[in-house]
């Protein structure tokens, strides 16, 4: 169980800080295993519709197989830099819920939307 501690929490932010943010549906296209990821990993690539298709790198492999996330709708933000992970670049940040366990449960629509939707 996750609990809310407090000395854990971040600071208050304005509004605009999370505005400035992209936040976007994807559906995931290809989940393979990330050979040289620091901890366990995919290797994803999301189509994000007029925004084209983009990869990521995450750390999935606890709570999901490959095959579990094909055909996946995902939120990702997508206007961050693009960082080399082992010699990957991931494009984007695909959003979970972190367990303590370090397991991540994926944020993801309640129903489809269209791909390239904007999270407000």
């Amino acid at each position: 169980m996750v609990t809310d501690d407090a000395s854990q929490r971040k600071e208050e932010t304005a509004y605009e800080a999370f505005t400035a943010l992209e936040v976007r549906v994807g559906k995931i296209l290809t989940a393979v295993l990330h050979p040289k990821a620091k901890k366990p990993a995919y290797q994803l690539t999301i189509d994000f519709g007029t925004l084209g298709v983009k990869k990521s790198s995450a750390q999935l492999t606890v709570q999901y197989q490959p095959e579990d996330l094909i055909g996946r709708q995902i939120v990702a933000v997508v206007n961050f830099p693009p960082r080399l992970i082992g010699g990957f670049t991931s494009e984007v940040l695909v959003l979970g819920a972190l367990h303590d366990d370090g397991a991540v449960t994926l944020l993801t629509p309640e129903r489809a939307v269209p791909l390239g939707a904007p999270i407000a």
